[in-house]
């Protein structure tokens, strides 16, 4: 049997989920426990799994990963096995049922009762105290939680409930913490920016609390993750233009542009609102560069459809893009409402078709960068190069810069680097 002292997190999903995480082991460790991060081989006595129930492939990757640790459990490699997060805080009365090789499962929001159950406690003085588990000069900031937009072929609202956001000054207390422990760039992470503090100061808070964080010391690049394009908070876009540490880039998911599917998606936004606002993030913020996610493959989407999708890509000239095929989930309104009418293979290749479209404006837009000089922040060492990224760049999604190994660099900290070459994904270059 292994140490009962060591306990290993094995986080799936999404940053939100890896904030969890963090918050969890630092409870842990106050509490004397070793945490280990290792889903390949797991070390502890003692194994937490915090799972996405987000679509198929998520909810699949979960449930294998608690089933091989039952296996293991069974074959008493780890002496306790606890699950949370999403995939339970939706299926909670199946996966007891179905894999009673688990100690106990826990929802999305109720993971400090893990502590009771090893007979801790939790520590509230330590509430806004994590262990990173990304490099330690960048972490994820989750300003809120939940989702009110009900958008059509989307579980969230149904797993994280209504929005919440946090208090300004609790996240702003974080930020200072963080940057206290050497952290010097924040990816601010919800499941929707744009609502921020609606439900909390009924009105929008995104500007004024991106404001804030930009004031505090030592902060040194703000980047904002997953806008809604419906009544989005325009004023964040003075701030952005105007603070140097507030990077020239919105991670705003469009799903689609077609009316028709705009409809039926339930996205409460129009195809000229659509238009409307990628020409005004441009006109406003000069340089900005856009991320965004489409879906494809939804209930009722036509060729002509997906044609004017095709269209709006080549139009936009998103930076930054990514394409899903359509899933159906439990509980959602097109899964009540809507036939899935599309045969996988048709859904797949629109995805391939779209990012056929996307590479070539990739490949365009970092050519046109070579000979510039940007700023860089170097996140690892390789064989053959460091790597690192530009205020254009989210840790894991987005392109790196693979930068000359003729002087040496330190992890963590910023460099001037000159763009030598492009690829589709990924630019090189040596510091100047």
């Amino acid at each position: 049997m292994k140490n009962s002292n060591i306990v290993d997190i094995i986080t799936l999903g999404c940053s939100k989920n890896l904030v969890d995480s963090e918050m969890l082991s630092r409870q842990l460790s106050a509490n004397g426990y070793q945490v280990v991060y290792d889903d390949e081989n797991p070390k502890g006595g003692i194994v937490i799994v915090n799972t996405c129930g987000f679509i198929g492939d998520a909810k699949e990757e979960s449930i294998n990963t608690i089933l091989e640790l039952g296996e293991l459990k069974k074959r008493r490699k780890i002496s306790k096995l606890y699950v949370m997060g999403c995939l339970s805080e939706r299926y909670l009365a199946d996966l007891k049922e179905e894999i009673p090789e688990v100690d106990k499962f826990y929802g999305k929001f109720n993971w400090k009762e893990i502590l009771n159950e090893l007979g801790k406690s939790y520590n509230q003085q330590l509430a806004l105290e994590r262990d990173l588990t990304t490099p330690k000069h960048y972490a994820y900031l989750k300003i809120a939680e939940g989702c009110n937009r009900f958008c059509s072929y989307c579980a969230i609202p149904i797993i994280t409930g209504r929005y919440q956001s946090r208090p300004i000054e609790e996240i702003v207390d974080e930020v200072k913490y963080l940057v206290e422990m050497g952290v010097k760039e924040f990816q601010v992470i919800a499941q929707d920016l744009s609502y921020y503090g609606v439900d909390l100061y009924k009105e929008m808070r995104l500007a004024e609390l991106v404001e804030r964080i930009s004031d505090v010391p030592g902060v040194e690049w703000i980047r904002l993750h997953y806008a809604y394009p419906a009544q989005f908070p325009y004023d964040v876009l003075k701030v952005m233009r105007e603070r140097p540490n507030v990077c020239k880039y919105l991670d705003i998911a469009l799903q689609h542009i077609s009316d028709n599917m705009l409809t039926k998606m339930r996205r409460h936004v129009t195809k000229q609102e659509t238009y409307d606002l990628v020409t005004r993030l441009r006109e406003e913020v000069p340089g900005i560069h856009l991320r965004t996610t489409l879906l494809t493959g939804h209930p009722g989407e036509t060729e002509q459809d997906f044609e004017e999708l095709i269209e709006f890509v080549r139009w936009a000239k998103f930076e930054r893009m990514g394409a899903f095929p359509y899933s159906d989930e439990d509980g959602t309104y097109a899964s009540e409402n809507y036939e899935d009418d599309i045969p996988f293979e048709v859904k797949q290749q629109r995805v391939d078709d779209l990012m056929a479209v996307q590479q070539k404006i990739s490949k365009k837009i970092n050519e046109n960068k070579v000979g510039q000089s940007l700023k860089v922040i170097i996140d690892r060492e390789e064989a053959d190069y460091y790597i690192g990224r530009t205020e254009f760049d989210s840790p894991e999604v987005d392109p790196e810069v693979l930068v000359s190994k003729d002087q040496k660099l330190t992890i963590g900290e910023f460099y001037n680097v000159e763009v030598t070459g492009a690829e589709e994904f990924e630019l090189y270059g040596k510091v100047v």
